[in-house]
């Protein structure tokens, strides 16, 4: 039984023929007899009889053609109930972000979702393992993940816009020898005490990359993954690290610098189940999202010619 053939029966009960009903619902007479079987095999008792060259509803049919009407009305309303809910413009959005992402976009979504009439935000951070961050799609409307620019695609089940093409810099105390320079190379950088992130996380291929071009291992000391705990060990003399450009946050004590010889950049993608953007308040994240990142690239002022950054969060 489903809605369809309620409805094709409590026509037949108003109209009175095959034909008619056909006719109405702009279906042939064989699709209606069709569906009037397969309806009649849900129900033990007769729904419908012969009356000379008629086909009538019983008693039983008549029942349930009546049934029918309420079906109709509580789907109507039903329906009704979802259009509102995906037009409704301060439906929650939840998302979740990688902690140096959250730390960079946050802000910048609080402060532009605040008011009547908008998104209600339902924030979380997600530091999890590049393979991960499609799964987290399940559970949030948007999802910010990160990886390096000759990184695989991700899954064809998950929609992906890119927000920021991040370079990734080399951080160093500020009396470091190499601060003077203006721009470094896998070279320079091969024979130094290392931090970085666990394996599984994505500045790791930049690692292997610089390896790679310098021609050595280099040597890795700390594995930590939060930059604000990173920016202090860099400080402390505890080494060098990686360390996004524009989601980071200043520190006195260290400069970052460019590194020529490698795609040393990650992206900043937006991840989502094709499906939400039906709703209007998932839009709006969205563009806000997209917002919050040309922001972010335009306070990249200082960067560019080597001034001091600091870290503020996980990678």
């Amino acid at each position: 039984m489903n809605e369809r053939q309620l409805r094709i029966l409590r026509e037949l009960g108003e109209l009175g023929s095959v034909t008619a009903v056909a006719e109405a619902l702009l279906m042939t007479p064989s699709a209606i007899s069709q569906q009037l079987r397969l309806l009649q095999r849900s129900i033990p008792v007769p729904l419908t009889e012969r009356d000379g060259r008629r086909l009538v509803l019983t008693d039983a049919g008549q029942a349930l053609a009546g049934a029918a009407l309420e079906v109709e009305i509580a789907l109507a309303r039903a329906r009704h109930t979802v259009d509102e809910f995906v037009d409704r413009p301060d439906g929650e959005v939840s998302l979740a972000a990688f902690h140096s992402a959250a730390a960079a976009f946050f802000p910048l979504l609080l402060r532009g979702q605040a008011g009547p009439g908008r998104p209600r935000l339902a924030l979380a951070d997600e530091d999890v393992e590049q393979d991960h961050f499609p799964r987290l799609t399940r559970d949030y409307d948007l999802v910010l993940a990160h990886h390096l620019d000759h990184a695989g695609p991700w899954p064809r089940s998950v929609t992906a816009t890119t927000l920021l093409r991040e370079p990734l810099d080399i951080a160093m105390p500020a009396d470091h020898p190499l601060a003077s320079r203006r721009r470094l190379t896998p070279r320079d950088v091969a024979d130094q005490p290392w931090i970085t992130v666990h394996d599984g996380f994505p500045l790791m291929a930049t690692i292997h990359a610089i390896a790679t071009a310098a021609g050595r291992r280099l040597e890795i000391v700390h594995r930590i993954n939060e930059f604000t705990v990173v920016a202090e060990a860099v400080a402390a003399g505890g080494g060098l690290a990686l360390m996004p450009r524009w989601t980071t946050r200043r520190h006195p004590a260290l400069v970052l610098r460019p590194l020529s010889g490698v795609h040393a950049r990650r992206h900043i993608d937006v991840l989502h189940r094709p499906e939400r953007l039906a709703r209007r308040a998932v839009r709006t994240v969205l563009t806000e999202l997209h917002r919050a990142a040309a922001t972010i690239r335009s306070q990249d002022t200082d960067a560019a010619s080597g001034a001091t950054a600091s870290p503020a969060a996980k990678t």
